[in-house]
């Protein structure tokens, strides 16, 4: 059992997560999986096995190094496991940030006026010149 840990407190306990309740509903919803099989929060995770987190919108892949269940420093992160995530992820989370205003999610409340002037510089061009009140001169 020393060698084994429960996942969503090793995910607590890594530090990936900020509370248990929130790897926990991480693993029931699909987000993680273990060595491309989806996991349950009171799966035993072992040393070597790749956990998968689905964190909108990159895949983070970590190797895992050592098992524990109680939450650790962050200065002792690299002994715990070992970041395996592909450049890609962090490339389309790269993109992403550029775009942030582009893919706004839904409730998350009216653009601010910045947001508001970067989509009307955006949107303004491919209009070609055509202003909504060309329509009503006839």
């Amino acid at each position: 059992m020393a060698n084994e840990a429960r996942l969503d407190k090793w995910l607590w306990a890594a530090r990936i997560f900020k509370t248990r309740s929130i790897a926990a509903d991480a693993c029931k919803n699909g987000r993680v999986t273990v060595d491309g099989a989806n996991a349950k929060p009171s799966r035993m995770v072992k040393e070597g096995e790749t956990v998968s987190v689905k964190k909108s919108p990159v895949t983070y892949s970590f190797r895992i190094l050592q098992t524990i269940e109680q939450r650790v420093g962050a200065k002792l992160i690299p002994q715990i496991y070992e970041n395996v995530t592909p450049p890609e992820q962090y490339e389309l989370l790269e993109m992403t940030r550029i775009s942030g205003f582009i893919d706004r999610a839904r409730g998350t409340g009216r653009p601010t006026k910045k947001e508001r002037r970067s989509l009307d510089a955006f949107i303004g061009p491919s209009l070609g010149g055509l202003d909504e009140w060309d329509d009503y001169d006839d």
